[in-house]
């Protein structure tokens, strides 16, 4: 079988398995909200409300119904593509919620991958191609605490040096409460600012996003400088380098037009994995700094066990990283023609 025809059949096999992961996604999550303590009608009407309320609460919500055929219900609307209607926010439907807090997240997550991949790649690069140096063991000592500091004890910090004792940066916020924000065009205040040629919202707009993607995307930058610095270590190694440097090409040509090209390969394979981190550690970051996207809107349904939303967020969230997978795994196959499937 040749190559392309190996690669056409192993995306026909993720696409047929793509609904086959949502179905098990969904699944667990719909038996895990379930089965944790607490009470829907509780969380909506509050506790001191007469149980005869919460009751017809139930009834409306449907949660007086047995468990299987709560289940069926709910699958059945997810084959018409409806996600439910919110128990919290004033009955919209979920997929509004979605086309109103997701632009936030989206810019949020756009800007920190800028961040990660340049501090990674950047980090990584001078500590590989200077072994044994001082750069060789910062750029380790990066990766290893990077890695490892929690998400949301590291945007506490920052906030508090930066943002309450410094002032450089707003604590919180993805706006000025006091000015007009940009006339919604995509949701993303970046690109409308721009669109509408207002360059002092545009300005206002990076100033409010500098602090929670700078957190987020160096935080996650250490996957990418672990990564980049292995991978260019070996390849610095490889016989074709010695071969380039015989000729006489400068040491900079060879680091950035041969050795590097290749030791980013994998980079590509870990952006789809890193995509799932960062929507995840999107929620501590949205929660720390009250970043008004889909992710805090999913903490605080969760909070409030508002089932429909939690089912139709994860759902969408699900989706997008069971998208983001097999588009990387295409990517790489053009990229690197030694893979085969």
């Amino acid at each position: 079988m040749s190559r392309s025809k190996a690669l056409q059949y192993y995306i026909i096999i993720r696409l047929l398995l793509a609904p086959l992961m949502l179905w098990t996604i969904t699944t667990v999550v719909f038996l895990l909200l379930r089965a944790t303590p607490g009470d829907p009608a509780d969380a909506i009407l509050g506790g001191r409300a007469p149980e005869s309320a919460k009751e017809e609460l139930r009834k409306q919500l449907g949660l007086n119904l047995p468990l299987w055929l709560q289940y069926l219900n709910y699958m059945g609307s997810l084959l018409r593509f409806d996600l439910g209607k919110s128990l919290t926010s004033q009955g919209q439907s979920v997929w509004q919620v979605i086309v109103d807090y997701f632009p936030a997240t989206a810019e949020l997550a756009v800007c920190s991958m800028v961040v990660a991949l340049s501090v990674g790649i950047v980090i990584g690069t001078l500590s590989a191609s200077r072994p044994g140096t001082f750069f060789d063991f910062s750029g380790r000592l990066f990766g290893i605490i990077t890695y490892s500091l929690p998400m949301f004890w590291a945007g506490m910090l920052l906030q508090l040096i930066f943002a309450v004792q410094l002032g450089w940066f707003p604590s919180s916020g993805r706006f000025a409460s006091s000015l007009p924000a940009p006339e919604r065009i995509t949701g993303l205040y970046t690109i409308d600012s721009l669109l509408s040629g207002d360059l002092a919202q545009f300005f206002t707009t990076l100033h409010y996003l500098a602090l929670p993607s700078i957190t987020l995307g160096v935080l996650l930058s250490g996957i990418f400088e672990r990564i980049v610095r292995v991978n260019l270590k070996q390849t610095l190694q490889a016989d074709y380098v010695e071969a380039a440097r015989a000729r006489g090409i400068p040491e900079r040509k060879i680091l950035v037009s041969h050795a590097l090209k290749n030791a980013l390969i994998p980079v590509i394979t870990v952006l789809g994995l890193t995509f799932a981190s960062l929507l995840g550690g999107a929620i501590l970051t949205e929660v720390t700094f009250s970043w008004p996207g889909l992710a805090n809107k999913l903490y605080e349904a969760i909070s409030l066990r508002d089932y429909p939303t939690v089912q139709g967020l994860l759902v969408f969230f699900g989706s997008i990283v069971v998208a983001a997978s097999i588009l990387i795994d295409i990517l790489n196959a053009y990229v690197d023609p030694r893979i085969r499937y």
